[in-house]
């Protein structure tokens, strides 16, 4: 409205260029000084709501300070629960992803010892001469062991020089092994 207003006085005082500079900055001044009183108004507001300088506020003023800091408060919380709430339900499926994961690559380790000993298997009787071998009965499992050689030889077909075989340990735990897997799987894809 006060520039339609300066732009009539403009007009009217056409004939008198000096006129139209002197509205020019007055109106220029009254807008500086409006908007350094607003500056000034918000440098207060921040200060009262970082809980400074309030000795200056009444009773009234500091109920609505306190009920816009609580509404304020309300959104902050309402937003954090919210960004909480997704990042459990990231982690969740990330859970389930990471479990999905883990029986596939358990499924390939038993793949591959299945392999593994179906090769050893063979090797065995192609260079034992006859002996035949046959996976070991009920070992004692340690979560914290994989045995490597899992065979024993079948002594009902064993001669008598023969010594027994060896069985080597390697101490690992499933889930190091799982996680090296995992490791491996994500570098090569």
């Amino acid at each position: 409205m006060a520039t339609i207003d300066r732009y009539k006085k403009a007009c009217a005082d056409s004939s008198n260029p000096g006129s139209i500079t002197e509205a020019n900055t007055q109106f220029y001044q009254q807008e500086a000084t409006k908007l350094r009183r607003q500056i000034r108004e918000i440098q207060n507001l921040n200060r009262h709501i970082l809980g400074e300088a309030l000795s200056t506020l009444n009773f009234k003023e500091l109920k609505n300070l306190e009920a816009r800091l609580e509404k304020g408060i309300g959104r902050v919380r309402s937003k954090k629960n919210e960004m909480l709430l997704a990042e459990i339900e990231f982690m969740e499926k990330r859970e389930i992803q990471l479990q999905n994961d883990n029986m596939y690559l358990r499924a390939r380790i038993s793949e591959n010892e299945r392999a593994q000993q179906e090769r050893q298997s063979e090797s065995m009787m192609q260079q034992g001469g006859g002996h035949v071998y046959e996976p070991a009965a009920s070992q004692p499992y340690d979560r914290n062991f994989l045995p490597v050689n899992l065979l024993e030889p079948n002594h009902q077909y064993a001669r008598q020089d023969d010594q027994p075989p060896l069985q080597l340990v390697i101490a690992a735990s499933t889930s190091e092994i799982c996680k090296s897997l995992s490791a491996t799987l994500h570098l090569s894809a």
